[in-house]
């Protein structure tokens, strides 16, 4: 099977030769400044020149940024407010539209970027994926942490709007890919819970995301791309509210958060994911590693899920133990494939 067809059917719950050997989100800057110290090429540096150091499986993402360069600074960066009370660019219709010139910029040149990689995937050579942003994302992007939790009751025509202008573009996006060549998996960033759960109800949900996606998603598997959504912390109570609006999969369900995959396997069978080895196993040895990787086995053998760490590989991992866990993984990747 070629890097494409390996995807696919894993991801259809189809039997495979092995899991696909990748990781999702990479690595710190901060962990590759550790491991160029350590004995990491120092020409090693892009996420394709460490894959092959490491002989994972080729793959490139795309990520279409909805503001261009050279936006006006945020109402926060003065330094008055930082983090969750951080400012974003807009308080009221003035200030978005004040904005609008820096928003839903044109995609040529990423497209352009795109096509070398389109054409590897079409040889089955790597696998592409697009990552959008999410309809929570970009409006928390604009307002800002605090202020977007308020705007959903203080300015909800504003946040619609937003919405639409960003279902628009994004649809936009799609139209293009369909002419110039589709990836195999895209996500939509969202970012929407934490370790205790959503960080917003059910019924925000569907009144202020679920009608853009479900403007997006049929087109998306019109398109034969798969529809996945990446957010950090507990997402196990949005599973079903992202099903209903055609979502197949979730990324990264992160252990830390207190994400229990096979639980989630149990309660929907049908569920894609990729990630949820967890990272802080990564310093504690291969012992613990190789016990991680002996609890992922179930959901690596049911289908339907990509093992890989489940965020970013810290700079508390030394080189050497990351090797450890390609090892395991390696091993896994096989000793989990789905018969």
């Amino acid at each position: 099977m070629n890097y494409v067809e390996r995807f696919r059917a894993v991801m259809s719950f189809q039997p495979v030769d092995r899991l696909p050997l990748m990781e999702w989100a990479t690595w710190w800057d901060k962990t590759i400044d550790r491991w160029h110290g350590e004995g990491l090429p120092a020409a090693c540096r892009t996420v394709p020149e460490i894959d092959r150091y490491f002989d994972l499986d080729p793959h490139k993402q795309f990520w279409f940024r909805v503001m261009a360069p050279g936006a006006p600074p945020r109402k926060g960066e003065d330094g008055a407010t930082h983090g969750i009370g951080e400012l974003g660019w807009v308080e009221n219709d003035d200030d978005y539209e004040a904005l609008k010139p820096w928003l839903y910029p044109p995609v040529d040149d990423m497209v352009a970027e795109m096509r070398p990689w389109i054409a590897k995937q079409q040889r089955g050579e790597a696998v592409v994926w697009i990552t959008l942003s999410g309809f929570f994302w970009y409006p928390r992007t604009l307002f800002g942490i605090m202020p977007h939790m308020y705007a959903f009751f203080d300015h909800p025509e504003l946040m619609h709007r937003m919405n639409q202008d960003l279902a628009d573009h994004s649809r936009m996006i799609l139209e293009i890919l369909a002419d110039e060549g589709v990836p195999t998996f895209m996500t939509f960033a969202e970012d929407f819970s934490y370790n205790h759960g959503p960080m917003l109800s059910r019924q925000l949900f569907d009144t202020f995301l679920a009608p853009y996606y479900r403007q997006l998603i049929p087109r998306v598997r019109e398109l034969g791309i798969i529809p996945v959504v990446d957010s950090d912390g507990d997402i196990s109570e949005v599973v079903p509210w992202l099903a209903d609006v055609g979502i197949d999969g979730i990324l990264p369900l992160e252990r830390q958060a207190g994400v229990d995959g096979n639980a989630l396997r149990e309660r929907y069978p049908e569920l894609q994911v990729i990630g949820h080895f967890d990272k802080m196993t990564m310093t504690r040895g291969e012992e613990a590693m190789r016990q991680e990787f002996e609890r992922l086995l179930p959901l690596m053998r049911s289908g339907g899920f990509i093992p890989s760490v489940d965020h970013q590989t810290p700079p508390g991992v030394s080189l050497e133990s990351y090797r450890v866990y390609l090892e395991l993984l390696r091993e896994y990747v096989v000793k989990g494939a789905p018969r």
